[in-house]
C-alpha cells in the first residue's frame, strides 16, 4: 500500500477497535461481513474487468460448509471458518474454469447460470436444510475466546475483516494486481506481451471466491444460521450496487458502498417493509446517472482536481 492508504487503513482501524462503544457491535458486524464480500466482488470487476452475477453462491456456499462444519461435525469455528473459505475457493476454481473461457456479457452469463444451478442443487441438499436452512450454528470459541459475546466476537470479525483487506490490497499493489489491470484495460495488449491471461483470470476469480467465503463463513457464525438468501441472485446483486454505489475499482468504495446499503436496509425495513427493494433501486439509478464513479470515486477526482492533477 502506498502512504495514503496506508494511513487511511490504519485510521479506519482505529475506528472498528473503538466503535463498539458508539454503535451496536452486530450491526457493525454485519457491515464488515458484507464490505469484504463487496472487496472480494471488487477485485473481480475492479481490479480485473470481470463481472460475475452469481458471486453470492461462494458467500453461501462458505456459510453452509462453515454451519455444517460447526454443527454436525461438531469442529471449532476456525476449522468451519477455514473449510468454508477453502470450499468457496475451490467451487471458485471449477466455476472460474468454465466462465474465463467466454468474455464481457457471455462470461456475467455464464456465471449467474451456474449459480443458478447451485442454488436448485442447494434446495434439495440435505445437509442445507432446504427452505428452512441450516439452524442452530452454535458461537463456540477460538483461541480460548467465548465468541457468544458480541464484544469478543466482534474483535474477532475485526481482525479477520483486516487481515483480509491487506491481502487484498497487497494484492493489487503487487505485480500480480497490475497485470491483472492490464487485463482490465485492453486483454489482447496483454496477451500480446506474453502473459497467460487465462491464468491470471482464474487466480483472480479463485482468491475473490475465497475472500467472498471467508465473508460467508463469518456472516453464519454472527447470525448462527444460513438460508437459501445468502446464494440467492439478488444478493449477487446487492453486491454489485455496493460495489458500484462506493466505487468500482477504489480501495475503500466497496467498504463504504456496503455500509450505506447495510446501514439503510437495517433502519428501513422495520419502517417501510417491502419498500427498501424499490429504494435501493433508486440509489442505484441516481448513482449511475450522478455519481458514476461512485462515492469515492467522485470523491478522489475532486481531489484531484483541486491539486491539479489529472483526471482520467
Amino acid at each position: 500500500m502506498n502512504t495514503k492508504v496506508s494511513i487511511a487503513y490504519l485510521a479506519g482501524l482505529a475506528l472498528l477497535v473503538a466503535a463498539p462503544t458508539v454503535i451496536y457491535p452486530v450491526l457493525v458486524m454485519k457491515v464488515l461481513c458484507f464490505a469484504l464480500f463487496a472487496c472480494a466482488f471488487n477485485l473481480l470487476l475492479g481490479y480485473t474487468g470481470l463481472l460475475s452475477f452469481g458471486h453470492a453462491i461462494f458467500l453461501g456456499t462458505s456459510a453452509y460448509v462453515a454451519g455444517y462444519v460447526i454443527k454436525v461435525l461438531e469442529f471449532g469455528p476456525l476449522a468451519g471458518i477455514a473449510v468454508g473459505t477453502v470450499a468457496a475457493g475451490a467451487l471458485g476454481w471449477v466455476i472460474g474454469s468454465l466462465a474465463i473461457r467466454r468474455q464481457g456479457i457471455y462470461f456475467a452469463m455464464i456465471t449467474l447460470a451456474l449459480a443458478q444451478l447451485m442454488y436448485f442443487i442447494y434446495v434439495q441438499a440435505p445437509f442445507t436444510g432446504g427452505e428452512d436452512g441450516l439452524q442452530g450454528i452454535a458461537r463456540g470459541s477460538m483461541f480460548g475466546i467465548d465468541l457468544t459475546n458480541d464484544l469478543a466476537l466482534y474483535y474477532v470479525v475485526v481482525g479477520f475483516f483486516a487481515a483480509a483487506f491487506w491481502l487484498i490490497q497487497r494484492t493489487i499493489h503487487s505485480p500480480f494486481g497490475q497485470t491483472l489491470k492490464a487485463i482490465r484495460e485492453n486483454e489482447q495488449r496483454t496477451i500480446s506481451l506474453g502473459y497467460d491471461v487465462d491464468r491470471y483470470k482464474l487466480l483472480a476469480f479463485v482468491l475473490s471466491a475465497a475472500i467472498a467465503g471467508l465473508a460467508g463463513a463469518l456472516k453464519a457464525l454472527l447470525f448462527g444460521f444460513a438460508t437459501l438468501g445468502d446464494i440467492h441472485w439478488h444478493t449477487s446483486g446487492e453486491v454489485v450496487l455496493m460495489t458500484l454505489l462506493g466505487g468500482m475499482g477504489t480501495v475503500f468504495g466497496p467498504v463504504v458502498g456496503a455500509t450505506v446499503i447495510v446501514t439503510l436496509q437495517t433502519e428501513l425495513s422495520d419502517k417501510v417493509g417491502s419498500l427498501v427493494s424499490v429504494i435501493m433501486g433508486c440509489i442505484f439509478v441516481f448513482c449511475v446517472l450522478v455519481f458514476r464513479r461512485g462515492i469515492v470515486g467522485e470523491g478522489v477526482a475532486l481531489y484531484k482536481r483541486m491539486i491539479g492533477e489529472k483526471v482520467h
